[in-house]
């Protein structure tokens, strides 16, 4: 598939992580789903799309979602340099007509874990209300798992190292969690 290099657009979105970076595409990314890789071995057989952002100097993350780009940077010092190498590298990738994820990526993804009617409820509440919001912001939540009253949870893309994350878990999430879920007691990022 072509597609030609000016219909493409990459927009820049800066996110509550200082650190993090939301790059907005004019076309579809992923059909479902978020692919979160920490460091490019991550990424190897699964996202050549994150492997081209991880080859530019000061990459720490890369998170893809529908039609956007969360890139995490080690250091800001170089934000403007990095930020044009990067929207040109999402629209050269995107211009190859390249698929952005193998199938691998989606074989290994991970899949849910609930299994208890709580468990669900609190998946359903995250999917339907967490995700849809913090997506916005150019990061992703994921349940891990819910033990003793206290619900684990993954932090990735923009809200994984987010200042502002701790704040989000405790006064959004945990209360949004505690409001339909009363034996709730916490929530935890792993």
């Amino acid at each position: 598939m072509y597609v030609a290099m000016d219909a493409i657009t990459v927009d820049l979105e800066f996110t509550p992580n200082p650190n993090s970076l939301k790059y907005v595409t004019s076309v579809t990314l992923l059909d479902k789903g978020v692919l979160s890789y920490a460091k490019s071995e991550d990424a190897e057989g699964k996202s050549n799309l994150a492997l081209d952002l991880f080859a530019l100097d000061g990459v720490a993350g890369v998170m893809i979602g529908k039609n956007f780009v969360t890139v995490t940077l080690a250091s800001q010092d170089r934000l403007t340099q990095v930020n044009d190498a990067i929207i040109g590298t999402i629209k050269n990738f995107l211009k190859a007509g390249k698929p952005v994820a193998e199938a691998a990526a989606f074989a290994t993804a991970p899949t849910s874990s609930a299994s208890t009617d709580v468990e669900k409820k609190i998946v359903e509440i995250l999917d339907r209300d967490i995700r849809p919001a913090v997506a916005m912001d150019g990061g992703d939540i994921t349940f891990d798992r819910y033990q003793d009253g206290i619900v684990f949870l993954h932090m990735k893309g923009a809200c994984a190292g987010c200042p502002s994350s701790t704040l989000t878990l405790k006064m959004g999430i945990e209360n949004r969690l505690r409001e339909a879920i009363p034996e709730i007691i916490e929530v935890v990022s792993v």
